[in-house]
């Protein structure tokens, strides 16, 4: 099936989309530094990357006459600073809001399906409005703003023909759900919330609903506090358990659990040398950066939990997301494999450019395993569908689908 991604970056979405069987005629993304990695990747011959058109520059300045309309898949995951938790919250106003572009990409191409992710910030409650904005966009792309038009006024038109389906231009329309999901609940081994908005065109008919988890925290602490499977498997005794954790892991004991445990840091980074020893060289990606502290508010990542969220920046990064808590409780960055690792890339994968650089790449990133999750059943719902027309035009005795 054919797709074509926008804002790449380092390209775990896109490369979560390959391995789920979609194939890119297109790959843009405007950062030099995120082009790059992809370009060292494909000269080493890293196989998911070796086929990708790469554009380095802007989503409204590439020709996408170039791609054909109806593909199957149009996804991206448009800058979410203008929506992040960390940023200065301007949304709309943000230059940096690329929904917009998005929309016309997706009135160009008219895919018959696309995935979008962004921040957790974005379902903020002062986001709310423009938030519906965005999906309605999404569902009536036909519908695009008019000359002068500011964007509640685009809002407002575009809630009236969500409420009066007659009002249509060509009549290209999209069932759109968004789901704010935690990567960790999917076997990515870092608590990272996002959301996923996720359409499907009107005329593919399917019942698509995003991913049951299949991890959890109550399996994780079962596998820790109840069995003690965790720390076995990890050659360690078992540790004392934490008062705090006594009364919950007292019911877990009592409930049934059908999940798989919450991956950890452990579980991610454990076969790794210390980057501060003389094995470490060995590991692509993997040296030790210098300078990590402590100070209120800026903590880090325990070993035996998910990792906190990745974020874009090295030095400073508000909370410590990006230091690892050692067992004797002192504190070190996470080398570039680590952060890698946490975000699901394959350790053949290498990160060009600086530390500061490639945590930036790496703190944008959708995880590969997330990615390949929703792709795959986004992929899944298309045969199906596919399937169920021929089945139709069989009976009708029609010619069969090209």
């Amino acid at each position: 099936m054919k797709s074509v991604e926008l804002f790449a970056g380092a390209g775990g979405l896109a490369m979560g989309c390959e391995l789920a069987g979609f194939k890119h005629l297109a790959v843009v993304e405007w950062d030099k530094w995120a082009c790059d990695t992809v370009r060292e990747n494909q000269k080493l011959g890293f196989p998911l990357l070796l086929d990708w058109k790469l554009y380095e520059g802007d989503v409204r300045h590439f020709d996408w006459s170039s791609v054909p309309e109806g593909i199957e898949l149009l996804a991206g995951g448009p800058p979410c600073q203008p929506f992040s938790m960390g940023g200065k919250h301007k949304a709309n106003s943000d230059s940096r809001d690329m929904f917009p572009a998005t929309v016309e990409v997706i009135r160009k191409l008219k895919p018959k399906a696309f995935i979008v992710e962004n921040v957790k910030g974005l379902t903020r409650k002062a986001f709310s409005e423009y938030f519906d904005y965005i999906q309605l966009q999404l569902c009536r792309p036909e519908l695009p703003p008019q000359e002068n038009e500011d964007w509640s006024e685009h809002l407002g038109r575009l809630r009236l023909a969500r409420d009066n389906l007659a009002i249509v231009d060509n009549g290209l329309s999209y069932s759109v759900k968004a789901t704010l999901v935690n990567a960790a609940d999917y076997g990515v081994p870092q608590k990272r919330e996002r959301v996923f908005i996720v359409g499907f065109r009107s005329d593919i008919s399917t019942d698509w609903s995003f991913p049951e988890p299949t991890h959890s925290y109550e399996a994780l602490l079962y596998d820790q506090w109840v069995t003690g499977d965790y720390w076995r498997r990890h050659g360690l005794q078992i540790p004392e358990m934490p008062l705090s954790l006594a009364s919950k892991v007292s019911k877990i004991k009592k409930s049934r659990i059908d999940s798989k445990p919450w991956r950890t840091v452990r579980d991610a980074i454990c076969d790794l040398p210390d980057p501060q020893g003389s094995q470490s060289v060995l590991v692509s990606n993997h040296k030790f950066q210098d300078g990590a502290k402590v100070y209120p508010g800026h903590t880090g990542s325990p070993l035996d939990l998910p990792a906190k969220t990745l974020k874009a920046g090295g030095h400073g990064v508000p909370g410590g997301e990006n230091m690892l808590v050692r067992t004797d409780g002192t504190v070190r960055y996470f080398t570039v494999r680590e952060s890698a690792r946490i975000q699901t890339f394959s350790d053949e994968f290498r990160f060009h450019g600086s530390w500061t650089e490639t945590m930036r790449q790496l703190g944008n990133a959708v995880p590969v395993l997330l990615a390949k999750t929703v792709a795959s059943s986004v992929y899944r719902a298309l045969e199906l569908a596919a399937e169920s027309r021929e089945v139709v035009r069989v009976e009708r005795g029609e010619d069969a689908l090209v």
